[in-house]
């Protein structure tokens, strides 16, 4: 498995693999792999000839108050887990070569942009369609895959490839979930112990309001308090909870089939969000219930 550090040589990368006839498959990632990264590059191993994955802490989709400094960083050992899945390179370039001295150049998405995570967080999207928009100049794949947990990303992606005509297939693979329920991510290393068990009130409030879903259940606003309620009973500072429509990411005013069910909270320093899709053909199981008082 090859580690490349700037573009050029990564572009000459894929050029090769392509003129050779062989599709290439994309993972952006910013390092601190878990299963959930795995399941990504399982999935593009499967569905494309060469895989690479980038390792990258974006820091033009951190606010001047977050987790920039501290992000985990496991730069060896996400390597071995790549080289393990079958990855064929990993693109891992310097923030000098992404951003350089007078850069000046952003990408922004409107509208998708302007709830949930994006009013919370007001420059976030802007530096994620931003690096995405490098790092499919640097790898140009036939597609990328992203994951459903961060599901308005997924969306903003998804429309600016359309928009810009990228001609990348944008593939959202399901979330991965922990016995427990909860959704895997690099920030669970963040949570204690105390707080990793009540940090499920955040799934097991998505759970609970899909299963008012599932028995008939059409009022965002019931929906939504049921999410919240079992969010703060765990001790959440809830930033929000939504229902959405999953595409446009604009509010419903009835809950309907394949509506995003979506919400964030910080449980002391650590920010976490989750999703569900309401769907009438299945739902997400939770893992094991611990009780009332998660």
């Amino acid at each position: 498995m090859r580690v490349i550090a700037t573009p050029e040589e990564m572009r000459a990368w894929s050029r090769t693999e392509r003129q050779a006839g062989r599709s290439v498959g994309f993972v952006a990632t910013m390092g601190a792999l878990h299963v959930g990264h795995r399941r990504l590059m399982e999935t593009a191993a499967a569905r494309d000839d060469a895989v690479a994955l980038s390792i990258f802490v974006n820091p033009t989709q951190f606010g001047p108050n977050e987790d920039l400094d501290r992000y985990p960083r496991s730069f060896d050992a996400d390597c071995a887990m790549a080289e393990e899945v079958g990855v064929e390179v990993v693109y891992a370039p310097a923030a000098s070569t992404m951003y350089p001295d007078g850069y000046a150049t952003y990408v922004n998405v409107e509208r998708l942009t302007q709830g949930l995570c994006g009013g919370s967080r007001p420059h976030h999207f802007r530096g994620v369609t931003t690096v995405v928009t490098k790092l499919f100049n640097a790898v140009q794949p036939d597609r990328a895959y992203f994951g459903q947990k961060d599901a308005q990303q997924a969306a903003v992606v998804r429309r600016m490839t359309r928009d810009l005509d990228f001609g990348i297939e944008i593939v959202v693979v399901p979330t991965v979930r922990e016995a427990s329920g909860l959704a895997v991510s690099s920030r669970n290393q963040y949570l204690s112990e105390d707080e990793r068990r009540r940090a499920l009130g955040l799934s097991r409030g998505l759970f609970a309001a899909e299963a008012l879903w599932r028995a008939g259940e059409r009022s965002p606003r019931t929906l939504t308090e049921a999410v919240r309620e079992r969010m703060a009973h765990s001790g959440f500072a809830v930033d929000y909870v939504e229902l959405v429509d999953a595409d446009e990411m604009t509010p419903l005013d009835e809950a309907r089939d394949r509506a995003l069910l979506a919400a964030a909270g910080r449980l002391g320093e650590t920010r976490l969000i989750d999703n569900l899709i309401l769907d009438t053909e299945g739902a997400e199981r939770p893992g094991p219930d611990p009780g009332t008082r998660p």
